[in-house]
């Protein structure tokens, strides 16, 4: 618990220092992959000559790709068609996911996650009843997809670390996760990216601050602490990002937001996570 919840107070910044400062501004592809850079660059002095072995580095690569590498790529474009509340909101439903994908794992099903999941679309459609664009909706669904590489890559660490015993240390080895993440970063940024780099030493600073921090540090730490906990836990803490990000964005950034929808539409998002529980 201590890693993750570390971690959230780490991320609670996050979203708001892409959505204020480089959303629109900065190529997003760009932004991932100096993000994944400076990550990978962090953790190749911790590399250990006897941990490399090809049934950790495989699965390690593959897990990256898909929770960092896609994950951030669905994710900073959802940016450019949502608020920062918005997207935060929208992450409500990893939770429902990591339970979900365990669920096939362990080969169980549980419908209440299922109704969990359609809620916290009605959340989405209440926030902007009278406003929901095709923008909106792609946004959405952006989210939903960075949500599911998220759920996926923190079930598939904690079952890979869970069958290679506690004995592994992690830290020896996690630099392959970033390299993972950074053969999609350089493929997307070398097919989509455009020539819109950060022109201010704020940007820089906080792609800095991102790429060592909150990718680094973060995402170490984060599935570092999933591999702890239960997955009912690990859901929920998934969840308490949400609040904490709010709290930050709304309190410093973004004081005009349609408070009442927000409320409204977060309640029933974040009223979605009890059903699960009931």
């Amino acid at each position: 618990m201590y890693y993750l919840s570390a971690i959230t107070l780490l991320w609670a910044f996050s979203f708001s220092l892409i959505g204020v400062y480089l959303a629109g501004q900065v190529d997003a592809y760009f932004s991932v992959l100096l993000r994944i850079a400076l990550a990978f660059l962090l953790f190749i002095p911790l590399l250990r000559r006897q941990w490399l072995r090809l049934d950790y580095i495989l699965p390690l690569m593959l897990i990256g790709a898909i929770q960092l590498g896609f994950m951030y790529i669905f994710y900073y474009q959802s940016f450019l068609l949502l608020t920062v509340p918005e997207v935060l909101l929208f992450t409500t439903l990893t939770p429902v996911y990591v339970a979900l994908l365990y669920d096939v794992w362990t080969l169980t099903f549980r419908v209440r996650y299922l109704l969990a999941a359609l809620l916290a679309v009605l959340g989405a459609v209440v926030i902007r009843y009278d406003n929901i664009t095709q923008d909106y909706i792609s946004g959405f669904l952006l989210v939903q997809g960075a949500n599911v590489c998220f759920a996926l890559g923190q079930v598939s660490y904690k079952i890979l670390i869970q069958r290679r015993g506690d004995q592994l240390p992690q830290h020896a080895i996690f630099g392959f996760f970033y390299a993972g993440a950074l053969v999609v970063a350089l493929v997307a940024w070398g097919i989509w990216g455009t020539d819109r780099y950060p022109t201010t030493s704020m940007q820089w600073g906080v792609l800095l601050w991102l790429g060592l921090g909150a990718s680094g540090l973060g995402f170490f730490c984060w599935n570092k602490g999933a591999t702890q906990v239960d997955v009912g836990t690990l859901a929920v803490m998934n969840n308490v990002l949400i609040p904490a990000g709010l709290v930050v964005n709304l309190l410093i950034w973004n004081r005009d937001a349609d408070m009442v929808r927000l409320l409204l539409g977060g309640s029933i998002i974040l009223g979605s996570i009890w059903i699960p529980r009931g």
